[in-house]
């Protein structure tokens, strides 16, 4: 049997992307730290498809011991796909921003996506037919105003994928690497950002996608040889691209 694994699945796109793999007879292991979240979701994917496996795991991935653990507590699953959605943001000036709440923010955006992302390529590179999908934002091709940290931590994402993604290519690797960029999307991550305890985008943006949406967006990039799925922060399409950061390539003698 193979395996989708989805980190950050109990809420926004990790629920809904869950949900798109189901659709498409995948079954899943599903992580986060809400367990009643994922209980939930997997009762909705089994009305969807009971045939279907899920595999529950819940754990802080702002915690570098816990990340080792749970890739290796999944050592004996067949994983197909890993998708790295987990993720949070910051709305603050550098200055101003709570550096409790952003270290916990590099934890989970940049070394926990890190160690999985390595871990996976490394057993799974020559898989054949297996796709590594982090998951970025509009904000990881440009700056946003009082989010300069969280932007940062998605240059990151979107420069390793896209650099994973070529360097997979040029060793003649199975493995896909791909990188998806979601621009304002009706989730929890506004709630979390400015730390409220709700929050909608009614009114606040001209545009934005529902979670619902940004998975339907998943799945094409997930079907097309595309590294990059990005939403345009002009006209809120989504659009299938090839890598947009300059990548040079050692020349060895």
């Amino acid at each position: 049997m193979k395996y989708t694994v989805i980190t950050g699945a109990s809420s926004g796109i990790g629920y809904e992307t869950a949900l798109a793999f189901a659709s498409r007879g995948k079954n899943l292991i599903i992580v986060a730290r809400r367990k009643d979240e994922l209980e939930k979701l997997k009762q909705e994917i089994e009305q969807i498809n009971p045939n279907l496996e899920v595999v529950i795991r819940t754990t802080d991935l702002s915690v570098s011991k816990n990340v080792y653990e749970l890739y290796e507590d999944l050592k004996n699953y067949q994983i197909e796909t890993w998708i790295n959605n987990a993720g949070f943001g910051n709305f603050a000036s550098v200055a101003d921003q709570n550096l409790n709440k952003i270290e916990s923010m590099l934890h989970v955006n940049i070394e926990a996506l890190t160690i999985f992302s390595s871990l996976y390529a490394r057993d799974y590179s020559k898989v054949e037919g297996t796709q590594l999908i982090n998951v970025s934002s509009a904000g990881g091709y440009r700056i946003l105003e009082s989010s300069v940290t969280y932007c940062a931590t998605k240059f990151y994402v979107s420069a390793f994928t896209e650099g994973l993604a070529q360097e997979l290519k040029a060793q003649g690797a199975n493995m896909q690497a791909k990188v998806l960029a979601p621009a304002s999307t009706e989730t929890e991550f506004a709630k979390r950002a400015f730390d409220l305890n709700d929050f909608s985008l009614e009114g606040v943006v001209p545009k934005y996608h529902t979670a619902k949406e940004m998975a339907e967006f998943m799945l094409e990039l997930y079907d097309s040889e595309k590294v990059l799925g990005i939403v345009n922060g002009s006209t809120y399409e989504f659009e299938l691209k090839d890598p947009i950061f300059p990548y040079a390539a050692i020349k060895r003698s």
